[in-house]
């Protein structure tokens, strides 16, 4: 059976037809508001094919879509250079602050606003939320609103118990946490560094084994980075010292989380510490499909960079100037 071909008239009356009826869906659509349903009923069409003629008209250019940021937000939305985070490094979502970061309680607050603003929307009732301890955690845990999201606990990946006096804020985030969340709270009572036999007799402590297990299954973490150098919380806090970071440093390390180190490809490094370290691995955190990476500031630029270059985070949250550098070091290499 053969089929007439279609006179050149009606062919065009056709298409005519069906850009007039691409035109009307995107108007009801954009302009009017109107949902696919109430589209498909005006047009006398199925649902499947209004939403056709929607994505239609916007394929032929007949849509032209604009966004103003008003006057009082220019400078504090970064959508371009979010979106471009998000698309090099693979990542569910980038969020970035306008701040300087320099290390202050105000530098690390706006960090600590943004990444509740993100764990509100992200948590669910029965999660699990695991965090590392640092400034970062610190701030998100005092941006905390009550009665916001909830989820069933909040677990502690990383030792933190230190021979030294020195406040790892580990209590507070835990605490404060638990409380604005409305969870269960999990301590990891150990150190953060042992000798080998001691982390193997740890792990196989009952209430130890039990922490390091809910945190490593943890549907949600939040974590800061650590550099290589003596500036950092882990020195600070004698959790290690000068023969260590000369260790780590010849091994290529640019960064840890929770006490973990990794070089800047987000290769986790050896030597001495791996054995020696009491805290949910790196590639838990790798496997963790809503860990929120919060760090900012030029001293972090190479942990930032490793830690998104090995997948150890979904959601980034950091600063316009360190998120301008990582485009920037997207590809080049980065001197040590």
């Amino acid at each position: 059976m053969s089929v007439p071909e279609v006179p050149g008239p009606q062919r065009s009356s056709k298409t005519t037809d069906d850009l007039r009826l691409a035109l009307r869906a995107a108007s009801m659509y954009h302009v009017e508001g109107a949902t696919q349903a109430e589209i498909a009923a005006k047009l006398g069409v199925s649902r499947p094919t209004a939403g056709r003629l929607v994505a239609k008209a916007r394929a032929l250019g007949l849509v032209t879509i604009e966004i103003n940021v008003p006057d009082e937000l220019q400078g504090t939305v970064h959508a371009d250079i979010e979106r471009d985070l998000e698309r090099t490094f693979g990542l569910t979502e980038a969020l970035v602050v306008p701040d300087v970061i320099d290390g202050t309680d105000r530098g690390y607050g706006s960090l600590g606003r943004a990444a509740a603003a993100v764990l509100s929307r992200r948590l669910a009732s029965t999660d699990t939320l695991g965090f590392t301890w640092g400034p970062e955690t610190v701030a998100v845990a005092h941006s905390l609103k009550s009665r916001g999201a909830k989820c069933a606990q909040v677990v502690q990946l990383d030792g933190s118990m230190s021979s030294a006096d020195y406040q790892t804020g580990v209590e507070y985030t835990l605490g404060r946490c638990a409380e604005h969340l409305q969870a269960r709270p999990v301590r990891l009572n150990a150190p953060l560094y042992a000798d080998p036999a001691t982390v193997t007799a740890l792990q196989q402590d009952s209430v130890i084994s039990r922490a390091l297990q809910a945190g490593t299954e943890a549907e949600a973490m939040m974590y800061g980075l650590g550099p290589v150098s003596t500036s950092t919380t882990l020195f600070e806090g004698s959790f290690i010292d000068l023969e260590i970071i000369d260790e780590l440093r010849n091994l290529g390390a640019v960064g840890e989380i929770g006490g973990r180190f990794f070089d800047i490809d987000g290769t986790p490094t050896g030597g001495s510490l791996p054995d020696r370290t009491v805290s949910v691995g790196l590639d838990a955190i790798r496997s963790c499909d809503r860990a929120i990476l919060i760090s900012g500031g030029v001293k972090k630029h190479q942990a930032i960079l490793g830690a998104l270059r090995g997948g150890f985070a979904s959601v980034l949250v950091t600063d316009i100037e360190s998120a301008r550098w990582l485009m920037a070091h997207t590809t080049e290499g980065v001197s040590q």
